[in-house]
């Protein structure tokens, strides 16, 4: 149950990044920074013109996300990350069907959190990384009316397209990434890969069919 409270918050968290506009000088705005508050800023305009539509169908918001938010991630660095050692001993026809279903349960996930979003702001922080190394932590905080704000950080890097790319998520000092892997682990412990993907890919069903995948 705390893991699954645990998951709830960081989802709900990392879906206010995408609903909010960030508070950045724009002196200050890098290259990671900027793309985040891109992508931010079309999400809103396009459930602005999407209004009507997804208030008749709510499983539009399907593909809302997968076309606006999910390129800013790199799903195959992501599996092998949450997958673990697991990773190493999964075959490659495993390793795409994990990495496909495990894109759409975050596209499900962020979607569901997505329709019930109430207003919260996120702020920025200064940026301290160093570019040239070519993996940044996008430091902010999450603003909460009478209540503490959270600290949140992205995990990027600049993959071989020159493309900055997020690869974990960390709230309030909580890894997206290392909270899947347990959960995952466990699961595979207890019946196999095969049995995680298929579990997957039951779950992931309603979003297959709305996006005809």
């Amino acid at each position: 149950m705390l893991a699954k409270q645990v998951m709830t918050k960081m989802i709900t968290a990392l879906l206010m990044l995408f609903m909010v506009a960030a508070n950045v000088q724009a002196d200050d705005v890098v290259e990671p920074q900027a793309l985040m508050e891109a992508t931010t800023n079309q999400m809103l305009q396009a459930l602005k013109d999407n209004k009507e539509a997804l208030e008749e169908d709510s499983s539009l918001i399907y593909g809302l996300v997968q076309d606006i938010i999910m390129p800013d991630f790199d799903f195959n660095k992501m599996s092998k990350l949450a997958l673990g050692k697991n990773w190493r001993k999964a075959d490659s026809e495993q390793r795409e069907r994990f990495t496909a279903e495990f894109q759409l349960l975050l596209v499900r996930t962020y979607s569901t959190a997505m329709l019930e979003y109430t207003d919260e702001e996120i702020k920025f922080l200064p940026f301290r990384g160093d570019l040239s190394k070519k993996k940044v932590k996008v430091a902010m905080e999450i603003l909460q009316s009478g209540g503490p704000s959270i600290p949140m950080a992205l995990s990027m890097y600049l993959n071989k397209e020159n493309a900055w790319k997020v690869y974990d998520v960390k709230i309030d000092g909580i890894s997206l990434v290392t909270n899947y892997r347990s959960s995952f682990s466990t699961k595979i412990r207890n019946g196999g890969m095969d049995k995680l993907i298929d579990n997957l890919a039951k779950r992931n069903e309603k979003v297959k069919k709305a996006n005809k995948v």
